[in-house]
């Protein structure tokens, strides 16, 4: 028997099912800590599932949120709004027409988002590398618009578009068509 929830996780929403490594049932609104394809994420649980309609997992729902997980999201907010700022100043001093839309921290803290609206340039992605050598971290940024709107296509995220690998939004057609990243180190 396991014990599935659909939650909401990330800065744009993604609603993914997530199955309870500790085999309890969340609340409708607690607030937990997930394991996504892109690292430990916060999340909210919107619903608990049951089995036959769980399907696959998008990931694990490790726990519900602690006092001390409140205050390591206290510290990365922090580091998140530094991010946003060096990340303007930059733009704005090397002139990029780009649109810092928000930045998004992932709890494990080594994962920089950055979302842009409009044209993701070379000399875009070498801002973000001087922000990754800067904070130490993998930074990877998505065209904002694209990624919301359009995904891999039409239907991405509904049931019809499973059959082309897209069952959430991320799959991997639009993973490819709207991220590059750049790693540190």
């Amino acid at each position: 028997m396991s014990c599935h929830h659909l939650v909401r996780v990330g800065l744009v929403g993604h609603v993914g099912r997530f199955a309870s490594t500790e085999m309890i049932q969340y609340a409708r609104g607690s607030r937990v800590v997930c394991r996504t394809s892109r690292g430990l994420e916060v999340g909210e649980v919107l619903t608990p599932i049951s089995e036959t309609r769980a399907g696959a997992a998008d990931g694990s729902l490790l726990r519900r949120i602690t006092t001390e997980d409140e205050l390591l999201l206290a510290r990365i907010t922090k580091n998140k709004d530094k991010a946003y700022q060096a990340c303007s100043d930059l733009l704005n001093e090397r002139g990029f027409a780009a649109v810092l839309m928000d930045v998004e921290h992932l709890f494990d803290g080594k994962s920089l988002y950055f979302y842009f609206l409009g044209e993701v340039t070379p000399q875009l992605e070498a801002v973000t590398t001087e922000l990754a050598e800067m904070y130490e971290t993998k930074v990877e940024f998505r065209k904002f618009v694209e990624s919301m709107t359009e995904g891999c296509g039409p239907g991405c995220g509904t049931e019809e578009a499973q059959g082309g690998g897209c069952s959430s939004g991320a799959c991997s057609t639009c993973k490819a068509a709207s991220a590059c990243s750049t790693s540190s180190n």
